[in-house]
């Protein structure tokens, strides 16, 4: 339990040397003198449960940045100060902001963090009125800007998917449309071919080619023909239909070769309507083509709508992996579909941007993991919109996974921009810190990274070289659950006066 403490003891340490003694009467009752061995005296996360002050020993300080532990402070100084010195301010659930470890056995006075707190509220309440305000209001505008930082992104991306839907939409009223001027035409036709000259054998073979025509243009997978093959086979098609008198071949030729039809299937068409010898080949062939044309250009059109419509569901199933909006916050999910869903919602922008290349390197044999789905968008969404900012609109971005080691799996997002100075790379989790121009930049999109991967009990690291730069995830296969996550408010530290 520790050892009473005297005031005239305390007294000798530079923070308590100007209180009175009836205060230092109250730490006597209240604290302790405690000894501990070389070794961890408290980590970075765990609940903050007590004040130290040194009074002998030696000890260093460290912080975890990009998920690497770096020792910021070492000192011997009698009275220094480190664990709940802020438990005076209402945060719930404080944690330690730092990890201590101790050098050389070191004496303490010690304090439980309650007891330090009502020493502090009702000896001066003044001064913890105004650390108070200060600490909670610093914490308030993180969020505030946190969460404005948020809706930034949410807003750049819903832009970008609301271009995208527009494009399938537009198509679609297109389609519609031409879709009604086909289905007008079939009719109008229909009445001129039962007075074509057709026989009952010609009607029930065109109908055969029709039904044909039809299955091909709404099934098959259509040429994709080059700008000059399309107008080479156009001007065989026109020329077959002017040498054989039907009538507007020119205005024909286009929708035969976008439903992937040639000459030879002309050839085909006219030898299976063609009347008996001696028949009336007047008007038989030109209607056939009229109304096959326009049951091919009616085709199309539904295929055009079934086409927009597919893309339409696309975006927004994308969307809504993205969103995670019908599933859980902690769940089991594929790393690779997160990544696609993000990247899709970057679909407008990578093309917008310039010549940006993405390129995917997946080990599709990675399991599901389990995770927060929707707080990792948030990272892949802010490491992805710091790369294309970071290309200026030119550059290849490289998204891979794969093992970091057993249990664990690695995320890699990389571009090939200028790269981050040297001096500033150990500093771009730091919140608020930023090198975009003021007001171009919250400063909190890599520390809000940085707080969703170690909530996830992972590690997020750069590293950077001209042409080079990655950012690496590295995430556990089971996340820690949502009880044992704790609170994402800071709490204590080591203090030098």
């Amino acid at each position: 339990m520790g050892e009473q403490c005297n005031a005239e003891e305390l007294r000798t340490l530079f923070l308590f040397e100007h209180l009175t003694d009836a205060q230092l009467n109250i730490l006597c009752a209240d604290g302790r003198i405690e000894s501990f061995p070389p070794g961890p005296l408290f980590s970075e996360g765990e609940p903050a449960t007590c004040f130290y002050v040194l009074i002998d020993g030696e000890l260093v300080m460290s912080g975890r940045t990009g998920g690497v532990d770096v020792q910021t402070h070492r000192t011997s100084q009698r009275g220094i100060y480190c664990g709940a010195w802020s438990a005076y301010v209402p945060i719930p659930e404080p944690t330690y902001e730092v990890s201590i470890r101790l050098l050389r056995p070191c004496t303490f006075f010690v304090l439980d963090a309650d007891k330090f707190a009502h020493f502090m509220q009702t000896q001066f309440p003044m001064a913890v009125h105004l650390l108070a305000g200060h600490t909670l209001g610093g914490l308030r505008q993180q969020q505030i800007v946190g969460q404005r930082a948020r809706l930034q992104a949410l807003g750049t991306i819903t832009a970008g998917l609301t271009h995208q839907l527009n494009n399938p939409a537009a198509a679609t009223a297109r389609a519609v449309a031409g879709l009604r001027e086909s289905v007008g035409n079939l009719r109008r036709k229909l009445a001129m071919i039962a007075g074509g000259g057709f026989t009952p054998e010609s009607l029930h073979a065109l109908a055969s080619i029709q039904d044909d025509v039809a299955e091909h243009v709404g099934t098959s997978t259509l040429l994709e023909l080059s700008p000059l093959e399309s107008a080479d086979r156009e001007e065989q098609i026109s020329d077959w239909l002017d040498d054989h008198a039907v009538a507007g071949g020119w205005d024909y030729a286009p929708t035969f070769v976008d439903a992937g039809l040639d000459v030879g299937w002309l050839d085909r068409v006219w030898a299976t309507i063609r009347p008996p010898q001696g028949g009336s080949a007047s008007g038989v062939l030109q209607g056939a083509v009229d109304w096959l044309k326009h049951t091919i250009d009616t085709e199309l059109r539904m295929r055009e709508i079934t086409e927009a419509s597919k893309r339409i569901s696309a975006l927004l199933a994308g969307a809504k992996q993205y969103s995670q909006m019908d599933r859980g916050d902690y769940q089991y999910v594929d790393i690779h579909e997160l990544l696609r869903s993000t990247l899709l919602m970057f679909d407008t922008r990578l093309s917008q941007t310039g010549p940006i290349r993405v390129v995917t390197e997946w080990d599709l044999a990675l399991p599901e993991i389990l995770c927060y789905a929707g707080d990792l968008n948030q990272v892949w969404t802010n490491l992805i919109e710091n790369a294309i900012q970071a290309m200026d609109g030119h550059g290849t971005l490289t998204m891979r996974t794969g093992w970091e080691c057993d249990g664990v799996v690695r995320v890699e997002i990389c571009d090939d921009g200028p790269g981050i100075d040297e001096d500033i790379i150990d500093r771009i989790f730091t919140p608020f810190f930023s090198t975009k121009p003021v007001g171009e930049g919250t400063g909190l999109g890599l520390d809000l990274a940085w707080r969703i991967v170690e909530k996830h009990g992972g590690t997020l690291t750069a590293q950077s070289a001209p042409g080079d730069t990655r950012f690496v995830v590295c995430l556990p296969v089971e996340a820690p659950p949502p009880e044992m996550t704790g609170s994402d408010e800071l709490g204590g530290g080591v203090v030098q006066q």
